[in-house]
């Protein structure tokens, strides 16, 4: 989809702020792609405004690695090589583990209710014979924040954004590309589990199936070969002992 399709033109004098909230939202929902390179220009003009608080974002975005300069000067979404995912996938079941089971302990009716309409909403998207990708991606990244949210831990949110803003680009790529994952609907069952999860205030079993909806989709992005196999080993080799072991030895509906 078009840039300027993607983001809506700013107004507020805070500009350096709002261009950095808009792409930075692009790159944790997954509307931009590993590879895809960018254009200040094009994103000013998308967006209505000079060039300067661009390129001002775009550095910023740069510092924490979400954006990268390639030898040549081009800027660029990172591809992400096997490592890199690997160790980002662990940090994310540490991360997010903790978020998940700190809000099966404290989420309100109130919480409770909101993360149950965006678990319909997902899946109602899910059941369509052809789902809107980004409309699924959407509502997945939806999801998943309300959970943490409810944790009310504002510093490890921050730390869960953080590892999202560099591994959304490529999270995603099984909910976009119509993957058997989506044809099996295997996320709305481990969102499913979650939610009952969270409904008994069962911190073991919210973590369990938090984890197995991280692991699954991490395994088939693996076996997609859409990771650089920078490592000098075979992507497959790389992340699914680590990732698949486990699912492996749930039943095959949980995996």
């Amino acid at each position: 989809m078009p840039l300027n399709e993607l983001v809506t033109p700013l107004t507020r004098q805070t500009l350096s702020r709002d261009v950095y909230t808009q792409l930075r939202e692009l790159l944790i929902t997954g509307q931009m792609m590993p590879g895809e390179q960018i254009s200040l220009r094009n994103i000013a003009a998308a967006l209505g405004v000079s060039v300067m608080p661009v390129r001002e974002a775009v550095h910023r975005l740069v510092a924490e690695q979400a954006l990268e300069l390639t030898p040549n000067r081009a800027l660029r979404v990172p591809r992400m090589s096997v490592s890199q995912f690997e160790e980002i996938t662990k940090i994310r079941i540490q991360l997010e583990g903790l978020a998940t089971a700190t809000a099966a302990e404290r989420i309100t009716d109130a919480e409770l209710a909101r993360v149950e309409s965006l678990r319909s909403r997902f899946a109602a998207e899910m059941s369509k014979d052809r789902p809107d990708g980004a409309g699924v991606i959407a509502a997945n990244q939806a999801f998943h924040f309300a959970v943490y949210a409810a944790a009310r831990m504002p510093i490890l949110l921050q730390m869960i954004e953080s590892q999202w803003l560099r591994i959304g680009p490529i999270l995603n790529h099984d909910l976009r590309s119509g993957s058997r994952r989506v044809d099996e609907r295997v996320a709305v069952k481990h969102h499913d589990k979650l939610v009952e999860a969270l409904r008994g205030h069962d911190s073991e079993a919210a973590c369990a199936a938090l984890r197995g909806d991280i692991e699954s989709a991490a395994a088939y992005i693996v076996s997609a070969g859409v990771l650089v196999n920078a490592d000098g080993i075979e992507p497959a080799a790389a992340m699914l002992a680590p990732v698949q072991r486990a699912a492996r030895a749930r039943p095959k509906a949980a995996s």
